[in-house]
């Protein structure tokens, strides 16, 4: 079973930071997870929200702020918000693959341009809950790897899934049944449970068998599966 990073370490360091994604790195994290926006000049960055207000010091849309005006915000821990190109390039120094949520409007083909740029296709699986997105991406490179992303899922969301091309699926561990995930063994995807934080959040996740857990709180989930020191 994988564990990811989720947005790094977001439970324990800013996420979406590179000092994030190093220390989820350090803990022994099998892969990461980011989320990316366009800036107003076109740059991709790595952030949840379509504004900066919470994760930074500043206020606004990503949409409506320049590169240079969201690079000169503290993201948290002194950190700037990183582009997706370095969040890639730690990915690759680590040898890690990356789960790129494809969040904003309009990213689907400069993410993917960033990565075939770094002959990182391999490793790189672009997820949404937008499944149109995921369409788009199996429409622009058809070896990409991609996850379909649901709160909750029933026979209709795999079914859907698998429609726009989807390799996997991640799905809300509270949403996630046994039932569910053998209809989408049975069709090939492979599963990700998401984001239980807590001790026994993580237990329930673990019962269910996923091909992967992400969470917010690796180091537990790493405990947890006696994956420490």
């Amino acid at each position: 079973m994988y564990v990811v990073g989720h947005r790094g370490c977001a439970g324990l360091l800013p996420e979406n930071t590179l000092l994030g994604f190093r220390h989820a790195i350090a803990l022994g994290v099998d892969m990461l997870e980011c989320d990316v926006h366009l800036t107003r000049d076109g740059q991709l960055v790595v952030m949840h929200d379509p504004r900066v207000d919470r994760t930074t010091n500043g206020i606004g849309a990503i949409a409506d702020l320049s590169f240079a005006e969201v690079r000169a915000l503290d993201a948290g821990h002194g950190e700037q918000v990183p582009t997706l190109g370095e969040v890639l390039e730690v990915a690759r120094t680590a040898g890690k693959p990356l789960l790129l949520e494809l969040k904003g409007e309009g990213t689907t083909r400069p993410a993917l341009e960033a990565v075939h740029g770094r002959g990182m296709l391999a490793g790189v699986t672009f997820t949404s809950f937008e499944l149109q997105r995921i369409e788009e991406v199996r429409q622009i490179e058809a070896d990409a790897h991609t996850g379909a992303i649901f709160s909750r899922a029933d026979a209709g969301s795999i079914a859907a899934a698998v429609a726009v091309g989807a390799t996997g699926t991640g799905i809300h561990f509270r949403g996630l049944t046994p039932e569910i995930l053998e209809q989408a063994h049975a069709s090939g995807l492979d599963v990700r449970a998401w984001n239980p934080d807590s001790e026994q959040d993580q237990r329930q996740a673990l019962a269910l068998a996923p091909d992967g857990i992400s969470t917010n709180r690796p180091d537990r989930l790493l405990a947890l599966l006696g994956r420490t020191g």
